[in-house]
Formats: structure tokens, C-alpha cells, sequence
């Protein structure tokens, strides 16, 4: 049996995985997550160290084994086993999907065509950002905030935390004003100049920030004001 590998000892890997993404932890560590609790004196690190050695460190021989061999393992069980089933054989069957086409951001009428119409009639602000690839393929859109919108609301740290763990190149800004106007207010353009200033610093670019409201919009960019 190989050297067992070394186990974190930092922070617990749900932690590590809300701040850093799952692609910042080790395998042992998406096992632990997969297993969720340990055995009388051994804490779930060592249990997911133990198995993960036992398939001679490979993912590829735990995704072969049984749920009624890998329950044998010691502080597994079938409930657990079924769960490390489960997860293997969606991995498995992710890969063998067709990886869907995806939507690219140009313009600000290309946001306002991915995010407006869910905003457009929400009668609280809802503050978005879209992140993208360097070719401006969409990664995924997260809702940062709901409510008035003003710095207290939407801190740097809640915006590029997610586009960091992401690997976005870059960040576009929407939010929606519930009077129907779309003109952008003081506060929008001091949350602007905020985050602009703070992906500057991080790498990772704000391109637009897009106000829409009433069937309208405003884009920062194509306005000057970014």
C-alpha cells in the first residue's frame, strides 16, 4: 500500500471550499466533504486518507468499487458508501454529456438580454455580476445582494471572492432600479468606482455596469461613466 498522503490540518474542507472553490482542495478532502463525519477517534480527514490509499491514490479505482466493498472500509458504512456511489457515477455521467454551447457577452444589450428580463419587474434591487471568460464566454452569474443598493451592501470581497474561486478574466455589473428608471444614482456610481478600483487590483477587470428598470437601461461604459 503506498505512503499514506499528507492530511490538511488548516481550516475543515467545507470551509476551504466555501472560500476557495472545490478546485483549491485534494482529493481526500472532496472525500471528507463526500463522507461528513469520522469514526470514534478518527477524525473524517483520516477515514478519507485511509480509503483514498487504499485505491492506491487513485480516483479512478475508487470509481470502481462496489458500495458493499467500499462499506467494508472502516468508518464508511453503507449510507456513505452510497453517497461516494452517487458522486462518482454523476462525475462519470457529466462527462459523457454533451458540453452545452456557450452564451458570450459583447455588448451591454447582450447582458440586458441574459439577466433583464428577471430583474426588470423584481420590485426590490437586485445587484448581479456576470462572470466571463477572456473570450467572453458567460461562467455564471451570482447574485451578490438584495436591496438598496450603497457600499455596505455590496462589498469587493463578496463580488471578486466567487470570480476569483471561478477563474474569471473578467466582470460585468447589473442591477435593476424597482421606480422604472434607470438612471444611475450616486450610489450606483460610488459602488462603481469601488469595484472598479478593486478589480484593478485583483486582475480581474469590471467591463460594464449595467442599470436596467421599466423595459430601459443604462450602461456605465457606453455612457462615460466607467
Amino acid at each position: 500500500m503506498p505512503a499514506l498522503a499528507p492530511v490538511a490540518t488548516s481550516d475543515p474542507p467545507r470551509e476551504r471550499l466555501s472560500q476557495h472553490g472545490p478546485a483549491a482542495l485534494t482529493a481526500v478532502e472532496l472525500i471528507a466533504i463526500l463522507l461528513g463525519t469520522g469514526r470514534p477517534g478518527q477524525p473524517v480527514l483520516h477515514v478519507a486518507q485511509a480509503l483514498h490509499a487504499a485505491c492506491g491514490g487513485s480516483l479512478r479505482r475508487l470509481a470502481r468499487q462496489t458500495p458493499g466493498s467500499l462499506s467494508q472500509q472502516l468508518g464508511v458504512g453503507g449510507a456513505k458508501a452510497a453517497r461516494l456511489v452517487a458522486a462518482l457515477e454523476l462525475g462519470r455521467r457529466m462527462m459523457r454529456e454533451a458540453r452545452p454551447p456557450r452564451r458570450r457577452i459583447h455588448r451591454p444589450e447582450d447582458v440586458v438580454q441574459w439577466v433583464g428580463p428577471r430583474l426588470d419587474d423584481l420590485e426590490v434591487e437586485e445587484f448581479h455580476i456576470l462572470m466571463v471568460s477572456v473570450q467572453r464566454d458567460v461562467l455564471r452569474d451570482v447574485l451578490v445582494s438584495r436591496g438598496t443598493l450603497d457600499r455596505s451592501l455590496v462589498h469587493p470581497r463578496d463580488v471578486f471572492r466567487p470570480a476569483i474561486a471561478e477563474g474569471a478574466a473578467a466582470l460585468f455589473l447589473v442591477h435593476n432600479h424597482p421606480s422604472g428608471d434607470p438612471t444611475p444614482s450616486p450610489d450606483d456610481q460610488a459602488v462603481t468606482e469601488q469595484l472598479v478600483g478593486a478589480g484593478q487590483l485583483v486582475g480581474i477587470p469590471v467591463l460594464d455596469h449595467i442599470v436596467v428598470a421599466g423595459g430601459r437601461w443604462v450602461s456605465f461604459a457606453a455612457t462615460g461613466l466607467l
